[in-house]
């Protein structure tokens, strides 16, 4: 019996059809469009397969140009478009229905060493000690109902935010938030799987960052918000069947926009990825 991570790790699983060119299977987690962190992890893994074992994905940026349908899948086209002494880099467009909804640009670069810094990790609770965010519903029972839902068909990743936002019962607030999350055990170790899941995950709750000043919900049916685009950088080599923290902020909104920038680290400290997505943050007279 396949667990939710392997259902996960199946919708990476791409078809090469013919020479670098994927389908990807599309999963419905109950959204208005299609997930954008699916798109991101099938675009991850799908450029992945294209360069040398010997160079990693080290950054990924994208724009989402049309909402995907969650019940048709996505297909891949991936140009090679240059394979240096230590950098490769790939262009990627993704349709459906023979329509373009997202493109992209990657690069790859050799395991190289260099001078080191980073920021440090913020000081949260463990884990262990902090309820999952189904536990924390008690407000809109509409919302509350949305909320679980969404979450029936979305079970690989195990979310634990640190501050009590209760995400049924929005209300004014600074526009940062933290949780850590992990995915259920993954059978493969593989790196690129590993990074695809990041890219996955790196989706989660980011625009809706910049929603919290305003006491607002994506889900409200006044709200229409959706992702324009987003960058990731890989810093390090991660586990994703481990916990990470997820430290996100939004700088700034208006006219008609969010942006959201995000860290993650290890339970180490560590800094693995970067993240910033601008989106559209549209309040609408219903």
């Amino acid at each position: 019996m396949s667990t939710p991570a392997d259902k996960l790790a199946g919708i990476l699983a791409l078809e090469e059809v013919e020479t670098h060119v994927f389908k990807g299977e599309s999963q419905d987690l109950r959204l208005p469009q299609l997930f954008g962190g699916q798109v991101l992890g099938q675009a991850a893994m799908a450029v992945s397969r294209t360069v040398a074992a010997d160079r990693m994905l080290h950054s990924l940026h994208g724009y989402f140009v049309r909402p995907g349908r969650a019940n048709a899948p996505v297909m891949y086209e991936v140009d090679p478009v240059q394979d240096g002494r230590g950098f490769s880099r790939r262009r990627l467009t993704a349709w459906q229905d023979a329509r373009v909804i997202f493109i992209g640009d990657a690069a790859f670069h050799v395991s190289e060493q260099g001078l080191q810094h980073q920021v440090a990790m913020p000081e949260v609770a463990a884990p262990e000690s902090l309820p999952g965010e189904l536990e924390l519903l008690a407000g809109n029972k509409l919302l509350i109902d949305q909320i679980r839902s969404r979450y029936a068909v979305a079970r690989a990743i195990d979310i634990r935010p640190v501050e009590r936002i209760d995400p049924s019962a929005p209300a004014p607030r600074a526009p940062s938030r933290s949780f850590w999350f992990k995915v259920g055990a993954l059978s493969s170790r593989e790196r690129n799987l590993h990074r695809s899941v990041l890219a996955y995950a790196s989706d989660i709750a980011l625009l809706i960052t910049s929603l919290l000043p305003h006491g607002v919900s994506d889900m409200q049916p006044d709200m229409k918000v959706a992702s324009l685009d987003h960058s990731l950088w890989f810093h390090a080599d991660c586990f994703v069947d481990d916990w990470l923290l997820y430290s996100m902020d939004s700088p700034w909104s208006g006219a008609g926009r969010g942006l959201s920038r995000g860290s993650i680290f290890d339970r180490t400290g560590r800094l693995v990825a970067s993240v910033m997505q601008e989106g559209l943050i549209r309040k609408t007279p219903l």
